[in-house]
């Protein structure tokens, strides 16, 4: 269940709650998670439901952390006119905090689809 703003407005950083509640977005290259190969999983920064296995994490040269999959049921996708563009946004599916876009340009070989995040929509830990 979702918490009030109030409650994310007082537990995240003015950045965290920029991007997660207001639908902003990090510097490419600018996250931590941009350039992490870490074993384990990526959870939202916001609620702390688990999202991506880092098993499908890829490194797509974009600026951001992009995986090929969500965890089955961790997301909802809304489709996104913001910057004279159409895009799908990704949200949490628990508190539907703004994590990033989908794209159909990831690994053929895999999904085809790229989940660009931004590194401060997410939370890292270890296997």
């Amino acid at each position: 269940m979702a918490n009030s703003e109030e409650y994310y407005k007082s537990n995240l950083s003015d950045e965290e709650y920029y991007v997660l509640r207001q639908k902003g977005t990090e510097p490419p290259f600018s996250g931590k998670y941009n350039d992490f190969h870490e074993d384990g999983t990526y959870h939202c920064a916001a609620c702390g439901q688990k999202l991506f296995e880092s098993v499908t994490k890829f490194d797509a040269h974009c600026g951001w952390p992009s995986f090929d999959q969500a965890i089955k049921g961790s997301v909802e996708y809304i489709e996104d006119h913001s910057h004279g563009m159409t895009r799908t946004e990704v949200v949490c599916s628990n508190c539907k905090s703004h994590l990033g876009h989908v794209f159909n340009d990831g690994p053929k070989d895999t999904t085809g689809q790229r989940y660009c995040m931004n590194s401060i929509s997410l939370k890292f830990k270890h296997k």
